[in-house]
This record gives structure tokens, C-alpha cells and sequence, in this order.
């Protein structure tokens, strides 16, 4: 199987040609099924029928691709998070179901008549009970709140460093757990990482789901790559890495984005 590369073809047809249970982590911002026409592509139409075809088969060959120590996360927003979620659990089993994962932002634009959509989902599923994830590589680096309540005096003088003088020891704090939730802005227009694609997703979130599901040296996926946000921070975290997209444009800012 070739890596570390980056393919424009449908990716349906794109992973019936890779081998079975070939890759450690896929990751895919998929269509959202909002029925728009996107500046870089036309998304699906928010009807069952069609979420459903087109993404059943996909799932299922996504599903062959993962190692038995494997995980996958989806994300998508409130239109059909709940659809993904059923043909998720039937074909990666509702005991594999390891989290729904909340990414919230702020951005322009607010509701009159609801509570503004300001929110992701990262559906997460892994192949069997025995999975890769590494607490410790995404602890928020900041103490609990017990912890400032508790050592609040020692924390400001010494940082995580806390000097038990009765125990003769030094303890360092670990910071607070992940938790199903993060808050993190979208991308300004202005921002270094834009590239101008539609929809791109941040890279600090990309790094989250990388060092959580992943180890040094693994192979990851992105089969709906856009700008290639997770491809890119894969490199950068010394994955091997392959990436699909039906838009030439995709794989041109892409592959312009692993060699800057």
C-alpha cells in the first residue's frame, strides 16, 4: 500500500483498492448533508434516503480498512449526526460507540427563532474493546479546579509543582482529564492557516484527535480530506498518512501544505 500521498479520485472507489485492516486511525469531516452549493463542492441533500446510500457503503469499506486495534471518528453537525450514529452502530457494533464528542466555537451569524448551531459532533467509534488512547498526550496543561482550590498559594509560586514538605516529596499536578467537550474557535478569515477553503478545520483540533487515537509510526486516513488539515498534522506528528478528495482543488492546497 502506498503512503504518505494524496489522491483525487471518489473515495469509495479510492478504498476498495487499499487492503484490509491496513489503518490505525481514519479521520473524516464529511458531508454534512446540508443541500448546499459550497464555494469547493455541492453537499448532500438533508434527506435519509440519500445519507443513507451514500454513506453505508462507505462506512462499511472504512470499517474493512481499520486494523482490529483501530478508531475512526466522523464529524458532522446536528442535520444528521443521529443517522451516522445508527449506521455507525450497525456496522462497527453499539458496544465499539466510544464517544460523541462536542467541538464548540463561536462564530458571526445568530438564530431569531432557536438556539444558535454553534457546535460539531466527532462520532467516535473504535473496531473492537481493545483501542489506542492516550490520556495523558491531551490533558488540558492547566490544574483542576480542586486543585487551584487546594493548592493555590503553591501553583502560582511553583507552577504544577506542588511541595509536600510533611511527605518529603514533590507531586507533580497532571492537569484536568479531556473531556467530551471542546471549546475552540474556528478559523478567522485573517488567520495564518487559512487556506480559503470552505469549512477548514483548525489544526489544534486535528492534534487533539491525532495524539488521543494514535501512536508515532501509525498510518491515518482522511477519505473526505478538503484542505487537508489532518493530513498536514499528521506529518507533523510523524504519522504516515493518506488522503482522498474527488476536488482537484483540495489535493492541490493539500500537497501545497505539506511541503511549506
Amino acid at each position: 500500500m502506498d503512503i504518505n500521498k494524496t489522491v483525487c479520485m471518489d473515495n469509495l472507489e479510492y478504498m476498495r483498492t487499499l487492503p484490509s485492516e491496513s489503518i490505525d486511525l481514519i479521520y473524516s469531516d464529511i458531508l454534512f448533508g446540508t443541500g448546499k452549493k459550497f464555494n469547493d463542492y455541492q453537499d448532500l441533500k438533508t434527506d435519509k434516503k440519500v445519507i443513507e446510500a451514500f454513506y453505508i457503503p462507505r462506512i462499511k469499506e472504512m470499517y474493512r480498512l481499520l486494523k482490529p486495534t483501530g478508531s475512526i471518528y466522523l464529524q458532522c453537525d446536528t442535520k444528521i449526526n443521529h443517522w451516522v450514529r445508527n449506521i455507525c452502530d450497525d456496522i462497527f457494533g453499539y458496544e465499539n460507540f466510544r464517544n460523541e464528542v462536542v467541538w464548540c466555537y463561536n462564530t458571526q451569524g445568530y438564530s431569531k427563532s432557536k438556539y444558535s448551531a454553534k457546535h460539531d459532533y466527532l462520532i467516535f467509534y473504535s473496531k473492537s474493546n481493545k483501542f489506542t488512547f492516550n490520556m495523558e498526550d491531551i490533558r488540558e496543561k492547566q490544574p483542576s479546579e480542586s486543585s487551584i482550590k487546594r493548592f493555590g498559594k503553591e501553583i502560582e509560586k511553583n507552577g504544577f509543582y506542588i511541595d509536600y514538605k510533611s511527605k518529603k516529596k514533590v507531586y507533580e499536578l497532571k492537569g484536568s482529564p479531556p473531556l467530551d467537550w471542546i471549546v475552540m474557535s474556528v478559523l478567522p478569515s485573517a488567520h495564518h492557516e487559512n487556506t480559503g477553503y470552505d469549512t477548514q478545520k483548525p489544526l489544534e483540533l486535528m492534534n487533539r484527535i491525532i495524539k488521543a487515537s494514535s501512536n508515532e509510526g501509525d498510518t491515518l486516513a482522511d477519505f473526505f480530506m478538503g484542505s487537508g488539515s489532518f493530513i498536514v498534522k499528521a506529518k507533523e506528528l510523524n504519522r504516515k498518512y493518506i488522503g482522498c478528495d474527488i476536488n482537484p482543488k483540495a489535493i492541490e492546497i493539500t500537497n501545497l501544505r505539506l511541503v511549506s
